[in-house]
């Protein structure tokens, strides 16, 4: 299904007059494809980066997923991402076999250099500062998949009690991440995802999709937290 409806809509986009916008497949490093209008080699994308697929890109995506192989047979993958990761490429794979040919995919298979080949990069249109009102000393750089990812919680984790720069500050006193003026944006980065909302805590999962999988915490400094002692200050009679 997935590679009839990229059929239909690049091969619709050659039945309109000449000025009508072309359209292309963009896939993002995680294996996401979109059929976008042909733009810029890389895109941003509801808050994803995507690349142009191309002979020279698909080989690095296939040298990816050839790691991802060699990490599932030695157990750092689970079968089940594993399988994420091949119905995810299968179909981009056909596409590129019927879109720039065996004999050129293999070339480009061959002659692949995955130190020269620089792959697509997080960007934001505009560097994110947060508060833009008040300038400190230290700021953390701040993708813009990490602005999607806590643009969806947003509301969630207010209604508990976080305020907006708990979620978004990106400025501090101290060089990050030090001082406790960083908020959640700066931790969750590309190869991070957001899991548990809650009041004392928001859940940050790292490794996903190896052998070494984990939650952290991202604590919420104004709420007791379990190791917190409450000090009584006795009454002065």
């Amino acid at each position: 299904m997935f590679l009839e409806g990229i059929r239909h809509l690049l091969g619709s986009s050659n039945d309109h007059d000449e000025d009508s916008e072309q359209q292309a497949l963009y896939v993002s490093t995680d294996l996401n494809a979109q059929v976008l209008t042909l733009q810029e080699q890389d895109v941003n994308h509801d808050g994803q980066t995507y690349r142009q697929l191309t002979p020279d890109y698909f080989a690095w995506l296939r040298s990816r997923m050839q790691t991802a192989q060699s990490a599932h047979r030695n157990k750092r993958i689970s079968d089940k991402n594993w399988n994420i990761l091949r119905e995810r490429f299968n179909p981009i794979q056909h596409h590129a076999i019927e879109m720039f040919g065996q004999d050129a995919l293999k070339t480009a298979c061959e002659n692949f250099n995955s130190n020269r080949y620089q792959p697509p990069q997080d960007f934001l249109e505009e560097r994110w500062i947060y508060p833009q009102n008040e300038t400190l000393k230290f700021s953390a750089d701040v993708k813009s998949s990490a602005v999607a990812k806590v643009d969806a919680i947003r509301s969630q984790a207010m209604d508990l009690g976080w305020t907006e720069p708990q979620l978004y500050q990106n400025q501090g006193r101290h060089r990050f991440p030090c001082g406790g003026d960083y908020g959640l944006i700066c931790f969750v980065g590309s190869d991070r995802k957001i899991g548990e909302v809650t009041e004392s805590y928001i859940g940050i999962v790292h490794g996903i999709g190896t052998a070494r999988e984990r939650v952290l915490k991202f604590h919420n400094s104004k709420v007791m937290q379990p190791w917190m002692k409450k000090v009584e200050v006795p009454h002065v009679h």
